[in-house]
């Protein structure tokens, strides 16, 4: 194995990889995002551009958590030498982290704080030659990121980092604007240079059918629905051909809003506005039966029961509870001891896992904070299992040092189940995980690519993804796979368009862009490697569900062969490094049954 040979990188701590030093040599020649799968060494490729821009000026690095930051601390602290490495955040007193950056060669921090200290004049970016934005896809709109990114001169170097830029390419569009990205560099786990650092992944789908009780609670919630729906229908405030969901709910909503804000302040928005408020909470009651079990929806019922305690505010809730059919919900809940079939297949596959070798480690992710604790309440009688939940700091959650604490004692083993939620999928360093849990799929592409990013760096992993048959879970898997799919078309095409600079974008910009460029130098945006999909199935591979409650279906998600997948031919190697640390290369196999 080689090493980099850099007198600003300790010996021995970064191994020298072809596809590394390529993109590195890219970002070196122009602002660049850098799009690499998780557990390729995006850090790595960032920790190296740094070593280079420090002999010129400081190096800012912006990560959209706190987990984050400390992460990226800790490895830029242990690569680099002679570099002072410091961390600001939001809790710091503003003269703090003024100070901090004047003491230090490389700051890492959350953008917001930075934002807000630019905006407020407290320090400039003046003597910083470099700027790494982690997670670049959150580089639109209003973040953070692009109200820093409006403070960044042209002679400061922009690299962006990401390993799923989503499926909008209006929006990767909108990164490279926002970003003075000017190059997309992208790696595969198929390219020849990296194939040798890829592990497999395995990803295996379980249906599961609801028990009786469930489907009694959800056709009342369905029914008191349908009531108040059909009401709308009368007022002429929903068409009845469409399908209810919350995103129509919503924009019904936004209408009824719209309409009050003009001045309607009719018997009609006043009632649909009622209705649109009751129709929203049995939607999310009937998801929450359907895809999380008994006990949130539990949960989520006593809290509309509080709202209709309240003398104000009140009303829709208190029309729910006096409903016949909520009396009825209310008889099961009382009765029945039944959980979501999901709870005892999380509950075999982490027992299955953390007793099945040494050193095994589990992440179950959840989207539900409810369904988190249950989760973690439930994973704790497992022999074998050292259970922690990982929650966002909001609502007395986690404070920042105890989210710390919990991933470094998953990264020693002092832990080996972690229950999260959403805060848990983006960018965290836990390579050392074996087993992948999806409570539900997620209809975010990229959110579904972070979670299964978890795992599958140091050795083959698994994945598997619960479904609940006939229920949410189905839209929100189809809805996923269909944005990754559109993600690497998408992505090919913008390649494409940015290396010919034929992108709308890009065209209308031109001058803007300049202005981040050596004068004189034409705009180039080069493509350096063809998208590939290391977290979607290879195109012609099928995945063979587990049979839980049903035979396949050959109408099932992931049955169906996916479209030819253009291929970008590059001449091979002549040698590949020796392989290291892996990031995943996802196949599909028929899950073992739980």
């Amino acid at each position: 194995m080689t090493f980099i040979d850099h007198p600003r990188i300790a010996p021995g701590t970064v191994e020298e990889r072809r596809y590394q030093t390529a993109m590195v040599q890219g970002c070196l020649r122009n602002n660049t995002l850098v799009i690499l799968p998780t557990g390729l060494g995006k850090t790595v490729v960032a920790v190296r551009v740094a070593a280079e821009y420090l002999s010129s000026g400081k190096v800012m690095v912006l990560a959209p958590t706190k987990p984050l930051v400390d992460q990226h601390r800790s490895t830029f602290s242990a690569v680099l030498v002679d570099t002072v490495v410091s961390e600001m955040n939001g809790n710091m007193k503003p003269e703090t982290r003024a100070e901090i950056i004047g003491s230090s060669d490389v700051v890492v921090s959350t953008p917001q704080s930075v934002a807000n200290d630019l905006e407020a004049g407290r320090y400039g970016l003046d003597g910083f030659s470099l700027i790494i934005y982690d997670e670049a896809h959150r580089g639109v709109g209003n973040y953070a990121y692009v109200r820093v990114a409006g403070f960044c001169g042209k002679g400061m170097r922009s690299i962006g980092m990401t390993a799923s830029p989503g499926s909008d390419s209006s929006k990767i569009e909108e990164v490279c604007m926002n970003l003075h990205l000017r190059r997309i560099d992208i790696r595969s786990d198929e390219d020849p240079d990296v194939s040798p650092y890829i592990h497999d992944t395995y990803v295996n789908r379980i249906e599961v059918n609801l028990p009786q009780d469930i489907l009694d609670v959800t056709a009342l919630l369905r029914s008191m629905l349908d009531h108040y729906v059909s009401e709308m229908a009368s007022l002429r405030l929903v068409n009845p051909g469409w399908q209810v969901s919350t995103s129509y709910m919503l924009s019904i909503g936004q209408s009824l809003q719209s309409r009050l804000a003009r001045g309607e302040k009719t018997g009609v928005v006043y009632r649909g506005l009622a209705l649109h408020s009751m129709c929203i909470k049995l939607l999310h009651a009937i998801g929450l039966a359907e895809t999380q079990g008994m006990t949130p929806l539990r949960i989520y019922l006593e809290k509309i029961e509080a709202e209709a305690d309240q003398e104000k505010g009140g009303k829709s809730a208190r029309e729910i509870v006096n409903r016949p059919e909520y009396i009825g919900i209310r008889t099961i809940l009382q009765r029945s001891n039944v959980e979501h079939p999901k709870v005892s297949r999380v509950l075999s596959l982490v027992s299955r896992t953390v007793n099945g070798g040494t050193g095994s480690k589990v992440i179950v992710f959840t989207q539900y904070r409810d369904t988190c604790e249950m989760l973690t309440g439930k994973l704790a009688s497992v022999p074998g299992a050292r259970v922690g939940m990982l929650v966002g700091q909001a609502n007395g959650g986690l404070k920042q040092k105890e989210q710390i604490a919990l991933l470094d004692g998953f990264r020693s083993g002092e832990t080996n189940v972690i229950v999260s939620t959403s805060v848990g999928e983006e960018g965290l360093d836990v390579s050392s995980t074996d087993t992948v849990i999806f409570y539900e799929p997620v209809s975010s592409e990229i959110r579904t690519i972070q979670r299964r990013g978890r795992t599958g760096r140091k050795n083959d992993g698994e994945v598997y993804v619960l479904v609940a048959k006939g229920t949410l879970d189905e839209v929100l898997e189809r809805s996923s796979a269909d944005k990754e799919r559109a993600m690497r078309s998408r992505l090919e095409k913008l390649s494409e368009e940015l290396s010919r600079g034929s992108s709308p974008v890009i065209r209308k910009n031109q001058l803007r862009l300049d202005g981040f460029q050596d004068r004189g130098r034409r705009t180039s945006f080069i493509r350096d490697a063809r998208w590939g999909h290391h977290a979607v199935l290879r195109p012609g591979r099928h995945l063979r569900q587990t049979r839980v409650d049903r035979q396949p279906s050959r109408d099932d998600l992931h049955t169906r062969g996916l479209p030819p997948h253009r291929r970008q031919e590059r001449a091979p190697l002549d040698c590949v490094p020796q392989p290291g640390e892996a990031a995943p290369r996802l196949r599909a196999r028929g899950a073992r049954d739980g």
